[in-house]
């Protein structure tokens, strides 16, 4: 059906598109985990009802992205969980501690809802930090030392405060008066993070490697790249105006800042999928020497062709059904 040289191509842009979509729809609900302490209890409630219906269907997007870098490409597989088993054990950790505070904060008396949603807390925080940690311990090479730790460490953090701001975005967008008008000022805030983390990730990832410094940095390359940049600073800047004016009358625009969020980790996205590009293991593994057989590529693909609608389809059922503003959150 494929050309066997074309089969590790389709399978690594359909890891890199399951990858993308968990990060910006996993990516707000985590952010809104993230902003419960600066929520007061009865807005965690709408917080959380904001999210609800969406957070599952989200977290399908991780399982589908592993389940193609462990049956497609599994040298890849080996070699980048055991550069990061610690993060992803601590990612899964978060994960389980996320679902199970999500559950147990509906069931339980009132007096131990705020311990639960300490949970539901700290399990988001545990999840971002350890993603933005692996982030930039893929983008150093998978190496461990001094100097990609404290980078690593400097992803995580930005990429924990960025998944903040992608969850103000969605707080301003699902919700209204006083909520909204907080999730403002929040959005305010953490755009600082994005900034800084699309910035860090933007400047070391050319220093890494000659090779990628060379696709962004020679002539015509140079020229033909500017507009991810540029438009990357011009979305900073409508978000920041658009901030500056929101909540506005009748709600209007209060679906821009999630929006602009989602353009800005494509962009984001993109650069690095070009950086990188044939690599899947950092200057080690191309996308052709880590995949597997074509045979196996060939029935994989099958499945995936099955699965992958079934995912879309549920996914854009749940958001088309729950659209609209959150409301009120009742147990009774």
């Amino acid at each position: 059906m494929f050309a066997p040289d074309v089969l590790p191509l389709i399978f690594a842009f359909l890891m890199g598109l399951s990858i993308l979509l968990y990060v910006i729809l996993d990516g707000f609900d985590l952010g809104v985990g993230l902003l419960f302490p600066f929520s007061a209890p009865d807005e965690r409630d709408r917080m959380v009802a904001s999210i609800g219906p969406f957070w599952d269907a989200n977290e399908t997007w991780l399982v589908l992205a592993i389940g193609i870098l462990l049956v497609a490409f599994p040298v890849a597989h080996g070699a980048i969980l055991t550069a990061l088993y610690l993060p992803v054990a601590v990612m899964l950790i978060g994960l389980i501690l996320r679902g199970v505070a999500f559950e147990f904060r509906a069931k339980a008396p009132l007096l131990h809802k705020g311990r639960w949603d300490a949970a539901f807390f700290s399990g988001s925080l545990m999840a971002s930090l350890s993603q933005g940690f692996m982030l930039g311990m893929y983008i150093m090479g998978l190496r461990w030392g001094w100097a990609e730790v404290g980078f690593a460490t400097l992803t995580a953090g930005a990429l924990t405060v960025a998944y903040s701001f992608i969850g103000a975005a969605w707080v301003i967008f699902k919700t209204d008066g006083a909520l909204q008008r907080k999730a403002v000022k929040w959005a305010q805030g953490g755009i600082w993070g994005v900034v800084i983390g699309m910035g860090a990730v933007s400047a070391a990832t050319p220093l890494v490697s000659a090779r990628i410094f060379d696709k962004w940095f020679r002539f015509p390359e140079i020229v033909t790249l500017a507009p991810l940049p540029l438009m990357a600073g011009a979305l900073v800047a409508l978000l920041w105006i658009a901030l500056k004016r929101l909540p506005a009358p009748g709600d209007h625009f209060a679906w821009f800042p999630f929006a602009a969020a989602t353009a800005l980790m494509v962009l984001g996205f993109s650069g690095m999928a070009y950086s990188f590009y044939p690599f899947i293991v950092p200057e080690r593994l191309t996308i052709a020497e880590a995949a597997a057989s074509t045979e196996s590529l060939s029935i994989i693909l099958v499945g995936v062709m099955v699965v992958l609608p079934v995912i879309l389809c549920y996914t854009v059922l749940a958001y088309t059904i729950f659209r609209g503003k959150a409301t009120a959150l009742r147990y009774d």
